[in-house]
């Protein structure tokens, strides 16, 4: 039995995604300490623009957000931004949306190399937007959850 479950972690192993610590150039822009900036971090990475130019340009459009009854506050470059503003962000960078996960469907997509296609890429998974390049997982921590971590849906650059 322990055979089998060493073999199973092993097999998984093949499917995890490699990690590479990246901050988007937070630390570079003089920010310091912990923050809610995972959509800030991971546009910054794969659009290759500075932090501090995403930054302002994320609250700039985060100001013109409408109150909501479903969502608690306003979005911000600095403690998170809601899904629906976060999209508005993409499009204005020239990303479109592709969704992985539907009502009643289930995951069908995991945050694997296998799973998703190459190239620069922003997944959305539970409370956090992760960048990914070329199946690496660029951010601060491995959010993989070793495999099993569920994508909604992530964000490719526009074929405009």
């Amino acid at each position: 039995l322990l055979l089998l479950l060493f073999m199973n972690k092993i097999n998984n192993m093949e499917f995890l995604m490699e990690f590479k610590y990246n901050d988007g150039g937070r630390s570079e822009a003089g920010f310091k300490g912990k923050t809610g900036d995972c959509g800030v971090r991971a546009i910054a990475i794969v659009t290759g623009k500075p932090y501090k130019e995403v930054y302002n340009q994320v609250n700039h459009i985060c100001k013109s957000e409408k109150p909501s009854k479903t969502r608690r506050g306003k979005s911000s470059a600095r403690t998170g931004i809601h899904k629906h503003t976060f999209k508005k962000i993409m499009e204005f960078y020239g990303w479109e949306w592709v969704p992985t996960m539907f009502v009643g469907q289930g995951c069908k997509v995991h945050l694997t190399p296998e799973e998703l296609p190459s190239g620069n890429i922003i997944c959305n998974v539970s409370r956090h937007y992760v960048a990914v390049i070329d199946g690496v997982i660029n951010d601060i921590h491995d959010c993989s959850r070793e495999g099993r971590r569920c994508v909604y849906g992530y964000f490719k650059k526009g074929g405009k």
